[in-house]
């Protein structure tokens, strides 16, 4: 836990830490033990706000529309996942066994929850001036990538343009869903060549971006 603190440069109370990396599956396991799922809610608002004000004074002559988009991309699942594959995050995760087996430590929805569940714990433990300065350092290798924001509000066109350059096939897309009506989950699966991800979303669009900007990510990285 030490190296851990030490790669996100804050400091969080050890109960708290265990508790924003210890995932429902864990604690299925383990007779109910707390799961990260309130850090999570709390440091997805921390996240959204953070993001928001910096984009709106970074950003002056950006519409709305724009900086919704900016800041979509910024917040994203796949962004926060690959944030926390950069750090190294997966192998900290508490899973149960079920989820480690079917590669949990390496699901995108796993790791951009627990990046969640770490910005609510350092908000509740350093406040939120190094909350906010924490959001801002993570997403900073985004910020600095020129490509970013152009694959992030287009994944889908960005994919199929990869797929062509590297001859891969065409894109091809699954959808299937869960939940009750009125609050369905969808989710997306395509696979380009032998690369396959997936994404989730409250509607098929936002399922297939997000699983698109994750297939892209996968293609990109040597």
């Amino acid at each position: 836990m030490s190296a851990l603190l030490a790669t996100l440069g804050v400091q969080i109370d050890p109960e708290l830490l265990e508790l924003a990396l210890t995932h429902r599956s864990y604690a299925y396991e383990h007779g109910g033990v707390p799961t990260n799922e309130r850090l999570e809610f709390l440091g997805d608002s921390i996240l959204g706000q953070a993001v928001t004000v910096m984009l709106y004074r970074a950003y002056p002559r950006l519409d709305e529309g724009d900086l919704a988009k900016r800041r979509a991309s910024l917040v994203s699942s796949v962004a926060l996942a690959g944030i926390a594959r950069g750090i190294g995050l997966g192998g900290y995760v508490r899973l149960g066994r079920g989820e480690i087996l079917t590669g949990g430590r390496d699901k995108s929805s796993i790791l951009a929850d627990t990046v969640e569940a770490l910005i609510g714990a350092v908000y509740l433990d350093s406040g939120g001036e190094v909350a906010t300065a924490f959001v801002l350092r993570l997403i900073e290798p985004l910020l600095n990538d020129p490509g970013h924001f152009g694959v992030s509000m287009d994944p889908k066109t960005s994919l199929q343009e990869a797929a062509a350059r590297l001859g891969s096939g065409a894109p091809v897309y699954l959808i299937s869903e869960s939940g009750p009506d009125h609050s369905k989950v969808f989710i997306a699966t395509v696979t380009v060549g032998i690369v396959t991800a997936t994404g989730e979303g409250t509607s098929k669009k936002h399922a297939e971006m997000a699983a698109a900007l994750d297939a892209w990510t996968r293609l990109s990285t040597p």
